[in-house]
């Protein structure tokens, strides 16, 4: 049992690393993160995995840049099923707009156990804390549109929007009772 245990660690962690393929535009593997059905909520897209998956070839074609760096995952198990958090930090740069922004967020993920193997089936994000970059010296912010996000991922969301890929909705922050929620429904989804 400890050996399976261990295989499942490593499988999960293997899982939260991938992410790696998204900044490498590496789009068969990253595809092969999820399960078919697997769906996401992050400030830029929700929807279907598959479809993310699409939007971040765009994406990553415009001059919006990306990079992720992954913590190690905290998982909590039940069965064939499991609750991930991951510690992660986005850093992106419009070169155009000469304008970038770092934010620390916490990647909360469902995963499942299916025919031996470990995929995610939701991700959704806690956004900590971030603010703007300036690779060639500052630049005008418009605070009327980095004023309408939570302060916690208001530069990730005013680079994205000045990108072409707006946020529509707000989404959780440490602490937040958006936070809460989505813990509360990812405890419910594991114990079901």
């Amino acid at each position: 049992m400890q050996n399976a245990t261990l295989d499942d660690r490593q499988q999960i962690t293997d899982l939260m690393t991938g992410w790696i393929h998204r900044d490498l535009a590496q789009w068969d593997a990253m595809r092969a993160l999820f399960h078919p059905e697997g769906t996401i909520e992050i400030t830029w897209f929700e929807g279907l995995f598959s479809e993310f998956v699409d939007a971040s070839a765009k994406m990553g074609a415009s001059a919006l840049k990306t990079k992720h760096l992954i913590g190690a995952p905290v998982v909590t198990f039940n069965g064939d099923k499991a609750l991930v958090e991951t510690n992660a930090m986005i850093v992106g740069e419009n070169i155009e707009l000469d304008l970038g922004c770092s934010v620390h967020n916490r990647f909360y993920d469902r995963v499942e156990k299916r025919d031996g193997l470990w995929k995610i089936v939701h991700r959704q994000s806690v956004y900590d804390m971030g603010g703007f970059t300036f690779p060639q010296g500052l630049v005008e912010i418009d605070k009327s549109v980095s004023k309408k996000y939570p302060r916690e991922y208001a530069a990730l969301a005013y680079v994205l929007e000045k990108s072409g890929f707006p946020v529509n909705r707000v989404f959780a922050t440490r602490g937040s009772e958006l936070e809460k929620k989505m813990k509360e429904e990812g405890q419910a989804w594991l114990a079901a």
